[in-house]
């Protein structure tokens, strides 16, 4: 038996004594689904778990997911395998720079998306993801909105919302600004028949070469359903690995290798054996903030989209 065999039994065995969920977000490293309960985006994962009767949530994610999932599921335990793992556009914005942000801009609802600390989803009016954001501000019927980190994932909404002013916190995801226009025309040179599945975290400059632009959840839909054999896929690694472990009969181009999140290869099977193992790393969330994140979530749930 190797290595990661044993872990995986051992990881299996201890999820079963302690009655145990483990969440995989899709930008971790592919091994870890060996052992996941669940595997997809963010809030997906959260929501999923908060319906299983577990007392122990593991997330293999970074950070702000594992507080989204304690805010779901305050009575259960939730562990982070590696508690270094922080989401580095979540940590572009804290409560005083929201605060600031907001006092710039008066009167303005805040749209914050899903990829944001509890403590700045507490100071928002209503939370989105990269699927829904679109609606969401649409859904509120205003001339102008603020939003919250992710500029790029903001400029997409106003340019899908031409009589909405979309007013950006300056923050960004590291791993999909590091995608360059140049990259996607080289794979598209490579490749002139594969349709361009695209995160909208990506420059704007990047997503006006994609045929497709869409969340996780989506890109991996789109590849799955379309009759289309080659697809260049512009977002994190991750996706890529599951698409090519899934739908061996396609073939999908990554379109960098600068697309890869260090903070969310961290975590390995042993770290999540450790976590589990050891119950340390648990994450909880200030009871003020985590009651106005759940309130901004539920909002954002109860528009019909």
């Amino acid at each position: 038996m190797n290595a990661n065999a044993e872990l995986i039994e051992k990881i299996n065995k201890l999820k079963k004594e302690k009655n145990a969920v483990i969440l995989a977000h899709c930008y971790q490293n592919v091994e870890i689904d060996e052992v996941a309960d669940f595997v997809g985006d963010s809030l997906y994962l959260s929501r999923q778990a908060a319906k299983t009767n577990a007392d122990i949530i593991v997330f293999a994610g970074v950070y702000f997911m594992a507080e989204t999932a304690k805010i779901l599921s305050p009575n259960k335990k939730v562990l982070l395998p590696r508690m270094e793992s922080g989401c580095l556009m979540a940590n572009m914005i804290n409560l005083k720079q929201i605060k600031e942000f907001k006092s710039q801009h008066p009167d303005i609802p805040v749209v914050c998306y899903v990829n944001s600390t509890a403590e700045v989803k507490s100071e928002c009016d209503i939370c989105c993801t990269s699927a829904n954001a679109v609606d969401i501000v649409r859904s509120l019927g205003c001339k102008k909105v603020l939003f919250v980190p992710d500029m790029h994932l903001g400029e997409y909404v106003g340019s899908k919302l031409p009589d909405v002013e979309v007013i950006t916190y300056p923050g960004y995801c590291p791993t999909h600004v590091r995608i360059l226009p140049e990259d996607v025309l080289k794979q598209k040179e490579l490749y002139p028949n594969a349709k361009v599945l695209c995160h909208p975290e990506c420059a704007k400059e990047v997503v006006e070469l994609s045929d497709v632009v869409g969340s996780t959840t989506a890109i991996i839909k789109y590849a799955k359903e379309s009759s289309e054999k080659d697809f260049i896929i512009v977002t994190e690694l991750g996706v890529v690995d599951r698409l090519k472990r899934d739908l061996p009969d396609k073939n999908f181009i990554h379109v960098s290798f600068k697309a890869v999140c260090p903070n969310m290869k961290w975590t390995h099977l042993e770290d999540v054996y450790n976590v589990l193992l050891n119950e340390n790393n648990e994450i909880n969330v200030n009871p003020e903030y985590a009651k106005k994140s759940v309130e901004m979530i539920e909002r954002m749930l109860a528009v019909n989209v």
